[in-house]
């Protein structure tokens, strides 16, 4: 019997295994329908009885403003370009603060986030943590940074029930994604952390402030010029 067990067990993983690669492979050349974290939201709203409409827009890489794509970066993962979906020394600087106690720090790269919003639920188990590091390691295996970047873009949650630079550009500022300035992308990448309570539209001093050192960081990492190299940057893993 156990051996049986074993052996559907086994079955049963390589089937997954072999799924998850086929679905990852197929979105890094089409644009993904929906996500997870947008299921879980309707599905949210249903329980509470409180409908929300879902927005949403898919825009390829040309028709994003070159700032956001900067800001995003700068304020969410400066090591992005280089990194292989997992920022060492940040999870580990993460580690030695959450044991001191107090707020609780995350280290989360892009990379994470959209393996987390695109395929799974929300949540801080140890199985939803290794399925994040399984569909992050074959995002960063099979698309480039520049896809990575442009699914993250048109996923993450800026609003409740607002997903994509599109929908967010549109909800916050009444343009399009294409046309954000250098303020209102910067805005729009300093609520991220949280952006259900703060508002890019509307944003608090603390927002502002972040929004601020944000267009620094943007300068400090070249600008727009920072794009070009994106996908050629990442470093050997054993460098890391």
């Amino acid at each position: 019997m156990l051996r049986s067990i074993f052996r559907r067990l086994t079955k049963a993983l390589l089937w997954f295994a072999g799924g998850s690669v086929l679905l990852v492979l197929v979105f890094r050349f089409v644009p993904p329908p929906g996500t997870a974290l947008m299921v879980e939201r309707k599905i949210e709203s249903w329980v509470d009885g409180e409908p929300i409409d879902l927005q949403r827009s898919w825009k390829p890489w040309d028709e994003i403003s070159d700032d956001l794509k900067v800001a995003v970066i700068a304020g969410e993962d400066q090591k992005f370009p280089e990194h292989w979906g997992f920022d060492l020394r940040a999870i580990q600087a993460a580690l030695a603060h959450n044991e001191l106690g107090g707020s609780i720090r995350g280290a989360s790269t892009l990379s994470q986030q959209v393996s987390k919003n695109l395929f799974l639920w929300s949540g801080r188990s140890y199985l939803r943590k290794g399925l994040e590091a399984w569909f992050t390691a074959l995002i960063e295996v099979f698309w480039p940074k520049q896809r990575i970047l442009e699914v993250y873009l048109n996923s993450v949650e800026w609003d409740d029930g607002v997903f994509g630079a599109e929908a967010a550009a549109r909800h916050h500022f009444g343009v399009s994604a294409r046309s954000l300035s250098r303020q209102q992308a910067s805005y729009l990448a300093a609520v991220l952390p949280n952006p259900r309570v703060w508002s890019a539209s509307h944003p608090t001093g603390y927002v502002s402030r972040r929004a601020g050192w944000i267009r620094q960081q943007m300068s400090q990492l070249g600008g727009d010029s920072y794009l070009l190299g994106l996908n050629d940057s990442r470093r050997a893993p054993w460098s890391e």
